[in-house]
């Protein structure tokens, strides 16, 4: 019988337990997902190409995972892809897709990219409960030049935990970024799971 990972991933505590859980769920991954109706990858695309359709639009993928987001991005149009992820072994599966011009190995949230180097920012699926820390929003806004733009997700247990949000309306609130897109949907309609969608700007 095939290991379930799903009613488990939030219930991660340190980042060498999620790089560890992600390795072992890799080879399975899409198929779970999959298999409960994921569909927060194509809804961030969507909703970041209304603002920037542009198919050579320079993006950096983070948390790219198996390439799930980065095939979402490349469906709806974009050509100019980057992925990085802190698993090797999902990050194997992602490279074997093809969507990703350069598929880079980071060490937790250390990310050896240059400031300004993107346009665009994705964090689909990656800030939240059982994965990446609020922290990586930080990290991930500091290497946007004024005018880039971050396209992220937080899911319902994201929501729920107020702490990630909060720390999106810092940003906003303080006049550092502006809001240009927000919208709650399906996230995994298999589990009952809604996300929320933004594309922010930063300024």
């Amino acid at each position: 019988m095939t290991k379930k990972f799903l009613d488990s991933v939030y219930n991660l505590d340190t980042a060498s337990d999620v790089e560890e859980f992600y390795d072992d769920w890799a080879s399975t991954y899409d198929a779970e997902v999959t298999d409960n109706g994921y569909l927060t990858p194509s809804r961030c695309a969507d909703a970041l190409w209304q603002f920037l359709p542009n198919p050579e639009t320079k993006i950096l993928d983070v948390g790219c995972g198996t390439g799930l987001s980065g095939e979402a991005l490349a469906k709806v149009g974009y050509t100019n892809i980057d992925g990085i992820d802190p698993s090797a072994e999902m990050l194997a599966i992602a490279k074997r897709k093809g969507v990703y011009k350069t598929a880079i190995h980071m060490q937790g949230e250390e990310m050896d990219i240059e400031p300004g180097s993107y346009e665009v920012i994705a964090c689909i699926g990656v800030i939240g409960v059982g994965a990446a820390p609020v922290s990586l929003l930080d990290t991930v806004v500091d290497l946007l030049p004024s005018g880039g733009k971050l396209v992220l997700s937080y899911n319902d247990k994201a929501i729920k935990e107020r702490i990630y949000e909060a720390r999106l309306n810092d940003y906003l609130d303080g006049g550092s970024a502006r809001l240009l897109f927000r919208e709650l949907g399906d996230h995994l309609p298999g589990k009952g799971m809604t996300s929320y969608v933004y594309v922010v700007e930063k300024v």
